[in-house]
């Protein structure tokens, strides 16, 4: 397996932005990942992540940010079946996508609802790590798929209930109490 994993700066913790502010609709721009607002950010994503219950991922646009940079990390979801563990991607790009299923997102930046969105089940992304630059490429499935489109879609200005095919594939979101 590919190593993604990088040795950051402590992050701060970001508030997210809510759909509709304009920046989650505008596309991001490419950044230099050695920049170190750049690694800083990188960092930033990962501590807001870490805070933000049962999220996987967040694209830099989601904290107010409009650069070409999200984290991920899938681990902890039991619809997993391949992870890559916690890791930043810097201008990513999706190279290569098939299999395409239907299922439910949902979204920290559209907190009250949930919705049905085909994607591919089977992609290969590349893109480059904060500090290094390194040019990483890899392949993956499943939810670790699924959740790498959701936050490239971010970075081109797009929510998930931008996805959905109709009213009725949007719902809800359900809230649990303890």
């Amino acid at each position: 397996m590919i190593e993604l994993a990088v040795d950051l700066p402590a992050g701060s913790i970001r508030p997210v932005i809510t759909a509709p502010d304009p920046v989650l609709s505008a596309i991001c721009e490419e950044v230099d990942p050695a920049d170190p607002a750049v690694v800083q950010l990188a960092a930033d994503l990962l501590a807001t992540m870490d805070v933000s219950p049962g999220c996987v991922g967040l694209a830099a646009n989601q904290v107010g940010v409009g650069w070409r940079v999200f984290c991920l990390d899938v681990g902890s979801h039991p619809k997993t079946r391949t992870c890559h563990g916690r890791f930043v991607l810097v201008n990513p790009r999706i190279e290569q996508a098939s299999r395409n299923e239907k299922a439910r997102e949902g979204c920290m930046s559209v907190p009250d609802f949930t919705g049905d969105v085909k994607r591919a089940t089977r992609l290969t992304v590349s893109g480059r790590l904060p500090i290094s630059g390194e040019m990483v490429t890899f392949s993956t499935d499943a939810f670790e798929a699924r959740a790498i489109q959701h936050e490239v879609d971010h970075l081109d200005g797009m929510v998930f209930l931008d996805r959905v095919m109709s009213a009725a594939a949007v719902h809800r979101r359900k809230v649990y109490l303890d």
